[in-house]
């Protein structure tokens, strides 16, 4: 490199992504809206794109008070779902396209959901995630950097640990960008454990996340004997 220079950390550009849905089941459940966009190293917003879809389907009540989105006004105002599922592929391969890393956080749910999406619709499906480009899921890397912090690790949660903020949570947007910089909080606090190329980060979250998975299902069985955790990362296999 010129000069000797070292390459830039992988926090210094990221793309971050974010659905907000009609329930919990990523195999059932539909896309209300979403965001793609791209952060910089100080965290702004530099790019973006927000859907609203119309689901096709009754947005349940319990859904719409979260992220304030009713049947009526997706109906109204959202694009068909298709269109919007084929777009929001497309923007996430364009963030691939560009070399940086995609920030989800809880990884599997919003990318399994968007692959379910995606095969329900008759699209082409992301695919293997590690092949195309890396993944870097807060959630994950939170619990394996501070694993015995107390309290709850939603990203709101997150954020106020970190000092991010979050105004207007499950906002996609809002969530995609608070997400993004709570991952570059992260790796500026724990760089010993984090300044590493992205590829390795990913793959060391592929870990991370089963160990979590499995730990987190001994602690259950406890409880019920047949509680399954799952600990595909970042995307669940497609079952049946």
């Amino acid at each position: 490199m010129p000069g000797g220079a070292l390459p830039p950390s992988w926090w210094q550009a990221l793309g971050v992504f974010d659905l907000e849905t009609t329930g919990i089941d990523v195999e059932t459940a539909r896309i209300v809206t979403a965001h793609v966009g791209l952060i910089d190293a100080t965290g702004a917003s530099i790019a973006h794109g927000a859907w609203l879809a119309d689901p096709g389907v009754e947005i349940p009540a319990q859904a719409s008070a979260v992220h304030g989105i009713s049947t009526e006004q997706a109906r109204a105002d959202g694009r068909p779902a298709a269109e919007v599922v084929a777009e929001v592929i497309a923007a996430i391969r364009a963030v691939f396209a560009r070399g940086v890393p995609l920030v989800v956080y809880n990884a599997p749910y919003d990318l399994t959901l968007l692959d379910r999406e995606a095969r329900r619709h008759g699209l082409e499906p992301l695919g293997e995630i590690g092949d195309i480009g890396c993944v870097v899921d807060p959630l994950v890397i939170d619990k394996a950097v501070d694993t015995y912090r107390k309290g709850k690790r939603t990203l709101e949660a997150a954020a106020g640990v970190y000092g991010v903020v979050l105004d207007d949570a499950h906002d996609a947007g809002a969530d995609a960008i608070a997400a993004g910089r709570v991952a570059q909080a992260l790796a500026q606090k724990f760089p010993d454990k984090l300044d590493v190329p992205i590829t390795d980060l990913h793959d060391l979250q592929v870990g991370w996340c089963g160990t979590q998975a499995a730990s987190f299902q001994e602690y259950m069985r406890r409880k019920d004997p047949a509680f399954t955790a799952y600990g595909e990362w970042p995307m669940r296999t497609v079952t049946g």
